[in-house]
């Protein structure tokens, strides 16, 4: 052994330990996992993720409401109408306009297709195997985020992530939902991951397939990582994967379109001009203010919705960490806040892309809580300093006790309409030809794959709303190619959208929230109930109760209406 060697050896041996798993040599032995033998042991294995969030992904397929009638209408009822070639159409898939792609149908009907052959006219298996699915890929791209966080930033940050997406109410929510935002959130995940693994190439092609498979705005939240992967990476080899994969999909696209709309028309960009070139008014469908992002952001994260905003406050102090790499990732959190704000026409759903990074930075914040009170030139932690690293695993257990707290409140709280609709199966003793009348309800119509075979038809009936809704897919004029006259996009309401003869109503869905003037259900001489079920009523209940699920007050503080499932008694047709 070399004199130089015995001293190398020396010195590592006598060199001070540290708690600093940030230093620069485990740093870069972390950028190259497996490269030394070593470096996987270093992070998360890849079971504890996959097993945790399989489990909450599967409980979320199972128990998740439907939050937007957007999904219903505009995805899963064209899903409904491929499969069994029955289904609502909204006006966006009018031939007409062809403002929805259905690529993105396309994509999700390889698993429902072989679903429906499987479960025959049990539909609502079907739509439980497609949430499913959408549980398995959430599961899948959050995997690989968490194991390249813990690889990268330590098992420590890894971990705080992990909790986040598993109990957090927005993911969730947002993991099992049918939209294209939700797709975009998949491969933000993803593209993340994959930038922080250092697979630029693979970054890019996700990116790719999230803006045109998923949802052509979320092309702002990959703008960063896109950027620095092609900096970083193999120029050439960064932009080919991203040009063919983009060159792809919108071939498929394309194909999709003319196949399904009986014409040359490209949704995509119909899309992007419908709202962002001037050529619709998405404000007629409803405008916010601008603090309408954070008071959602605040109900589906809570406090770690406002460490995530505090990020870049962090920053200077923890640079060495996260500097530029995980301020890169999770830059878009303030890109796309910033731009959905300004926009008229806000949903919530519009945030599903940036959820995960919401995770991500409020994770980020809470594990850097000590880097605030360090004194770079003492090797001695203050008083301060231990007291913070004391208070992290509170705060982030104050989160996610109140995340699920919220999360409990309105599976309990709304979960009614899904619930009510399967009981139609058991009441297929009403006789085929049955109509199903729904009235002021229709938003929270769950999709026909609720709706078994004996009921004829499902109908909305006048409460008041004076907007365009949904018609069946009509295959006297052509199906998806079909232009209705009746489909208009300035959101008013079209001749022959109701039913006027109540009296035709065979079964009714109603909100019974007991209100001084009666429901059309409380008239007993008409009607006989089948099923009802309590649901919040969120004018009447406390602000605080509604929002989280106390146990004993919840129920005590809360004022709760019933959600009927109704059939008639004495039909009286006019």
């Amino acid at each position: 052994m070399s004199l130089s060697s015995a001293r190398q050896r020396r010195a590592t041996a006598a060199s001070p330990p540290t708690d600093d798993g940030y230093a620069k040599d485990a740093k870069d032995r972390r950028r190259r996992p497996g490269g030394d033998g070593d470096g996987e042991d270093e992070g998360i294995k890849w079971f504890l993720p996959f097993l945790a969030l399989g489990l909450l992904r599967h409980m979320s397929a199972s128990s998740n409401l439907i939050h937007d009638c957007d999904e219903v209408f505009n995805y899963w009822e064209p899903l409904h109408f491929l499969l069994y070639r029955s289904g609502f159409q909204t006006w966006e898939y009018s031939s007409d306009f062809a403002l929805r792609s259905y690529l993105y149908l396309f994509f999700h009907a390889l698993v429902a297709g072989p679903a429906s052959l499987i479960f025959g006219e049990n539909k609502v298996r079907v739509f439980y195997s497609l949430r499913i699915f959408l549980g398995l890929i959430s599961t899948i791209t959050e995997t690989v985020l968490v194991v390249a966080l813990s690889r990268r930033y330590g098992k420590r940050l890894a971990c705080y992530v992990l909790a986040m997406l598993c109990l957090s109410s927005g993911c969730f929510f947002a993991s099992t939902s049918f939209l294209p935002s939700s797709f975009s959130m998949y491969a933000v995940t993803l593209s993340s991951a994959l930038f922080l693994l250092e697979k630029y190439a693979g970054a890019v092609s996700v990116a790719a397939a999230g803006v045109i498979l998923g949802w052509p705005f979320s092309i702002l939240v990959f703008l960063p990582v896109t950027v620095y992967s092609l900096i970083r990476g193999s120029f050439r080899r960064v932009f080919l994967s991203g040009f063919f994969t983009s060159l792809c999909f919108l071939v498929l696209s394309f194909v999709a379109d003319y196949y399904c709309y009986g014409r040359l028309t490209f949704s995509v960009f119909n899309l992007l001009k419908y709202n962002v070139l001037g050529g619709g008014e998405s404000h007629l469908y409803g405008t916010e203010g601008l603090s309408f992002y954070f008071r959602n952001g605040f109900n589906n994260f809570n406090f770690a919705f406002i460490l995530a905003l505090l990020f870049l406050v962090v920053v200077p102090f923890a640079r060495k960490k996260y500097a530029p790499d995980l301020l890169i990732v999770v830059s878009p959190v303030y890109i796309w806040l910033a731009f959905m704000s300004l926009q008229a026409h806000k949903e919530e759903r519009f945030l599903y892309p940036i959820y995960t990074l919401i995770c991500v930075a409020a994770a980020a914040v809470i594990d850097s809580l000590p880097d605030l009170f360090h004194d770079k030139y003492s090797s001695d932690q203050s008083i301060f300093e231990k007291i913070a690293k004391g208070l992290r695993p509170l705060i982030l257990g104050f989160i996610l006790c109140a995340s699920h707290s919220r999360t409990f409140s309105m599976l309990n709280g709304y979960g009614a309409p899904l619930q009510i609709y399967q009981h139609l199966e058991h009441h297929d003793d009403t006789g085929p030809g049955s109509i199903l009348c729904v009235g002021s309800e229709w938003h929270r119509y769950p999709s026909s794959f609720f709706i078994p075979s004996y009921i004829s038809e499902v109908r909305w009936i006048d409460d008041g709303f004076r907007g365009l809704l949904p018609f069946p897919f009509n295959e006297t004029l052509g199906g998806t190619t079909a232009a209705p006259s009746y489909f208009n996009n300035k959101n008013k309401a079209a001749e022959g959208q109701y039913l006027k003869d109540i009296g035709a109503c065979t079964l009714l869905v109603e909100l019974d929230l007991r209100r001084p003037y009666p429901s059309r259900g409380s008239d007993l001489s008409k009607w006989e109930a089948l099923a009802a079920l309590q649901f919040l009523d969120r004018e009447l209940s406390p602000a605080l109760y509604r929002s989280f699920f106390i146990p004993y007050r919840w129920q005590q503080n809360n004022v709760f209406g019933l959600y009927k499932l109704l059939r008639r008694l004495h039909p009286d047709h006019a």
